[in-house]
């Protein structure tokens, strides 16, 4: 194997070895994810899948992801700074969800092992998975009135939980102390150390085919090929300065708007982009810490640009952000924050997206639901239980097709739980579950439809919604009309977007998400789509 310059050049790497080796490293992210959904407990994760799963190398540069969730492997290498920092030591894992020290919000669980198959640390195995309970107020972990971290759960900020290959049972034994549902708490962890321990299984075998130095080299070479591809893209946008602005439709305390504004400045192969004019961080959940923010505008770069650049460090080398401190997206402690990496990720995403398209209209859809429509069920029994699912939505149609009905979008990219799972792990009934019949925008490109889903609880339950676009429509894009907004509903009344209650058994819960905007002028739709969509809707 030739060994590329270890300044991050790739052509001492020639083109098929580069591709081989880039795959092998990617296959190994992958299988990290198939173990961890395979061995987990919860439905949230081996159902839903949501989980995600990279491997770095010594310097903390990711190398390759799993096609997982966009704000979890945006965020990741702050995780990995903050325990590159703590000294680790060839058969360690950490474990941490600190969102002020590496972490997101505090349900998100990180693990972080060094890769050491020799002996010597090569990188960083590195798994993340939102645990359906951590601890706080609420079952769910997910209170939509919480005005500090410490109502949102415990609060781990970087500690080992196996040391020197030994799993130190004092440190698990005080992590579920304090969280409900520990017998699936640590099903959950134990899936997420498997899964570390097969990336330093198959990370020993590639030292064994290809020998650590130009291992150590190849992932020189794989991140400088990302990051050529991704200048190339950037350089052939046209240069200037973009702004674009949305707002948070209240905090979970008051419903006042929360502004969230961006300035994208495009300079031949560097993009910057500057959230002076966001709001100051606010009393309830939705403050995001900056590796949300990072992880969203990494997302939209990645969608503007060829999506067959292979996601790893390269991809963010050209990237500058500046996110003023004390903001929303760059808070305090001890800020509450669980809200901001689910639903202020969606909007500084949809922010981030206007912005470009100025630039490059042609690669920017109309905009999505703009919402994860979170919803939390649990129980306060000692042998109670935690629901947690986020609602597909409507897709925002693009310049050349429709959207899609139905699917998550932006930074969430999960399965949903089926009805029979959900039904036997959990005392719900599911009422109904379909399609949103014209939820979204007209246009020359109709957006993609919500989704309705309803369901009953079947014991006394606390209920917890953290949702958006309930009052301001997923906008249109060249003349196309909005998408519908979302509704949430409890036995028929509705609830604010982000709400807290206690209910009685026989409660049924009922989440109506919003559609994606259309693209384009309604009256140049093809008059065969239009025949569809008068069949589509009656068959609805």
């Amino acid at each position: 194997m030739t060994t590329a310059r270890r300044d991050g050049g790739p052509d001492g790497l020639d083109p098929i070895t580069l591709e081989i080796v880039r795959n092998q490293l990617e296959g190994v992210a992958e299988e990290m994810g198939q173990v961890l959904v395979r061995s987990a407990s919860s439905p949230n994760i081996k159902e839903r899948r949501d989980c995600s799963t990279a491997l770095f190398d010594a310097d903390g540069r990711m190398v390759a992801q799993a096609e997982h969730i966009p704000v979890h492997l945006g965020a990741m290498p702050q995780a990995v700074d903050a325990i590159r920092d703590r000294e680790p030591q060839p058969g360690d894992v950490f474990v941490l969800n600190d969102p002020f020290a590496g972490g997101t919000h505090l349900p998100d669980v990180t693990l972080v092992s060094p890769v050491a198959p020799r002996g010597r640390i090569l990188g960083y195995a590195v798994s993340r998975a939102h645990h359906a309970d951590v601890g706080g107020s609420t079952p769910g972990s997910m209170p939509a009135g919480a005005t500090e971290i410490h109502q949102e759960g415990l609060r781990i900020p970087g500690v080992r939980l196996v040391r020197e290959g030994d799993l130190d049972e004092d440190v698990l034994e005080l992590l579920l102390a304090n969280v409900r549902n520990p017998d699936e708490r640590r099903a959950d962890l134990r899936a997420q150390l498997a899964a570390n321990d097969r990336a330093e299984e198959r990370v020993g075998e590639l030292v064994d085919e290809r020998g650590a130095a130009d291992l150590e080299a190849a992932f020189d070479a794989v991140v400088a090929y990302s990051r050529e591809r991704i200048v190339a893209e950037l350089e052939a946008f046209p240069d200037g300065t973009y702004e674009a602005r949305d707002a948070l439709e209240g905090d979970g305390v008051t419903d006042e708007d929360v502004p969230i504004a961006a300035t994208v400045t495009i300079d031949g192969a560097t993009v910057s982009v500057d959230f002076a004019g966001t709001a100051d961080q606010v009393e309830g959940n939705m403050n995001a810490p900056p590796a949300v923010a990072a992880s969203a505008v990494y997302f939209v770069v990645r969608s503007v640009t060829d999506p067959e650049i292979p996601p790893n460090h390269g991809c963010y080398e050209p990237i500058e952000i500046d996110v003023p401190e004390g903001s929303v997206l760059n808070p305090r402690p001890p800020a509450a924050v669980v809200g901001g990496n689910v639903e202020t990720s969606q909007r500084v995403t949809d922010v981030v997206f206007s912005a470009f398209a100025a630039a490059v209209p042609d690669r920017v859809p109309a905009q999505s639901q703009g919402t994860m429509n979170n919803l939390v069920v649990g129980s306060r029994a000692a042998d109670g239980f935690t629901y947690y699912e986020t609602i597909g939505g409507g897709l925002g149609a693009r310049p050349s097709a429709d959207g899609i009905d139905g699917v998550q979008v932006g930074m969430t990219n999960t399965l949903n739980t089926p009805v029979e799972a959900l039904e036997t792990e959990y005392p719900l009934r599911v009422e109904r579950y379909a399609l949103r019949p014209d939820s979204g925008g007209d246009g020359e490109f109709r957006g993609g439809l919500g989704l309705e889903r309803a369901v009953t609880v079947e014991t006394d339950a606390v209920v917890s919604l953290l949702t958006e676009r309930r009052r301001t429509r997923p906008a249109g894009a060249n003349g196309g009309d909005p998408g519908a907004v979302g509704h949430n509903l409890l036995d028929g009344r509705e609830v604010p977007a982000k709400t807290t209650e206690s209910v009685p058994a026989g409660t049924t819960i009922t989440v109506l998400t919003p559609g994606g905007g259309g693209y384009g002028d309604p009256a140049d739709r093809d008059p065969a789509a239009r025949e569809r969509d008068r069949l589509d809707e009656k068959s609805s």
